[in-house]
């Protein structure tokens, strides 16, 4: 059974998958969406209670807390997306360059993962936040540069255990160019690892971006953002304790349902790669030299 069957046979992945696709919807088309503008200051309405006219209520400012949620999406969780996708294309980029170079650049990238990992990434985090100063794309920096040696270190390990595989001997011999073996045998291998490591860890920088918020070096006011929404929340806890459910609740969900996706990514992948390392695939590799042959003959040589 394929990694995809079996994901799709997962009912709370697929339903987490789902949730989080309705979200990015959701962000995508919060202008229509919302009810109201997230920024319009209505202090004559401040504090009100969920009603018709603001389902969620509104914030100690007047404004929309619906709307502030549906344009928080843009900020928190797409912002979020686009670190993780650089910081995995650099990861994907240094780790194979790694893993199938030899010499000096393996070593440099090598040392500057170590030197980096020895500093934990909270601290570094708040280092560089701190220098660059606040706002958003400054978060996106310094999430990138505190994850990306980790995701190296993990795509290298990756690279050497696939570059022992016979296959990959097998199209060395026949002289295919180094290229060609890292496009059609390392990084198909290494896809399904990465995706799902990547899954997880993007509920990791949800928080960050939405702690940094909370503590005022993240977005700056108007902007909505789920952190900073928290933040302006605090103020009239004890008075308005429902004011912190709206942004608390939706980053509570949101990184929840990234976490069992990712947990039932693992479990598919880890169920095929078992079932395909116990029975031989009839699956024809074309070599470098356009020639194709049995890859489970490949690996019984």
């Amino acid at each position: 059974m394929s990694y995809f069957k079996r994901l799709r046979q997962d009912k709370l992945g697929m339903l987490c998958l789902v949730f989080l696709g309705l979200i990015s919807l959701a962000g995508l088309l919060a202008p229509l969406l919302a009810p109201h503008d997230p920024t319009l200051l209505r202090v004559d309405m401040k504090l009100a209670m969920p009603s018709a006219e603001y389902p969620l209520g509104t914030d100690h400012l007047g404004r929309c807390l619906l709307s502030r949620i549906l344009f928080g999406i843009r900020t928190t969780f797409f912002y979020a997306f686009l670190a993780m996708v650089v910081t995995i294309l650099s990861g994907v980029a240094f780790g194979i360059l790694a893993g199938y170079s030899n010499g000096k650049v393996r070593e440099v990238i090598l040392r500057v993962c170590d030197v980096m990992l020895s500093f934990p990434s909270e601290v570094m985090i708040l280092a560089i936040v701190g220098v660059l100063g606040p706002g958003i794309l400054n978060i996106v920096i310094a999430n990138i540069l505190s994850k990306w040696a980790w995701y190296t270190r993990m795509i290298y390990s990756s690279v050497q255990q696939y570059r022992s595989k016979n296959y990959v001997k097998f199209a060395q011999v026949h002289q295919a160019s180094s290229l060609y073996i890292m496009r059609k045998h390392i990084v198909p291998g290494i896809a399904g690892e990465v995706t799902t490591h990547s899954t997880l860890e993007m509920g990791w920088v949800i928080l960050s971006i939405s702690s940094l918020s909370f503590l005022g070096l993240g977005v700056q006011p108007p902007t909505p953002e789920w952190g900073m929404m928290l933040n302006e929340a605090k103020n009239v806890l004890f008075t308005h304790p429902w004011q912190m459910i709206p942004a608390g609740l939706t980053i509570l969900l949101v990184v929840v349902a990234l976490n069992f996706l990712g947990d039932s990514m693992q479990q598919a992948m880890n169920a095929n790669s078992y079932l395909t390392s116990h029975k031989p695939q009839r699956k024809l590799l074309r070599i470098g030299t356009g020639r194709k042959m049995d890859s489970a003959t490949i690996e019984r040589k």
